[in-house]
C-alpha cells in the first residue's frame, strides 16, 4: 500500500523548470531588441509643406522653439552642445539619422546651427519634420 501512495505522488508534480526558462529567455530577447526613440521632450508648431513626405523612422529628435531653446532628450541644451549629447546617444543606441523638429517661428540661422553640430557629430542624414497639408 505505501508503495501505491508513493507513485501517485510522483504522478502529481509537474516541473516548472523548462516553462521558466522559456520565459526567461523570451524576455531577454525582447529587451535586447527593443529600440528606444530619444524623443526632443516639447511639441512645437511645425510649419505645413504640401509635398512633405513620410520617411522611415528616427530614433533622435531634436527640437528647436521659437525662441531659439534646444531641446534633445527630453531637456533643454546648449547650441555648442548639441554634438557632444549626440555623441552620447549615438554610444547608447547607434542610427544614421536624425530628425529636427523645428518651430515655424524659429530662425533659420538656428537651424543651420543645428544641423552644423549633428554633422559634426558625424550623421550624414537629416530630416525636417513638417506637417502635411
Amino acid at each position: 500500500m505505501a508503495r501505491k501512495r508513493l507513485r501517485e505522488d510522483e504522478e502529481a508534480t509537474l516541473d516548472m523548470t523548462p516553462m521558466l526558462d522559456i520565459v526567461f529567455i523570451m524576455l531577454i530577447f525582447f529587451i535586447v531588441t527593443t529600440s528606444f526613440v530619444k524623443e526632443a521632450g516639447i511639441d512645437v508648431n511645425r510649419p505645413e509643406a504640401s509635398q512633405a513626405t513620410q520617411k522611415p523612422s528616427a530614433n533622435i529628435f531634436i527640437a528647436i522653439r521659437e525662441n531659439g531653446e534646444v531641446w534633445m532628450d527630453r531637456r533643454q541644451v546648449d547650441i555648442e552642445r548639441v554634438a557632444a549629447n549626440l555623441e552620447r546617444l549615438l554610444a547608447e543606441q547607434p542610427t544614421d539619422m536624425v530628425v529636427i523638429q523645428a518651430d515655424e517661428g524659429a530662425r533659420h540661422g538656428i537651424v543651420v546651427r543645428v544641423m552644423d553640430q549633428i554633422k559634426e557629430a558625424g550623421i550624414a542624414q537629416i530630416s525636417i519634420a513638417a506637417e502635411n497639408d
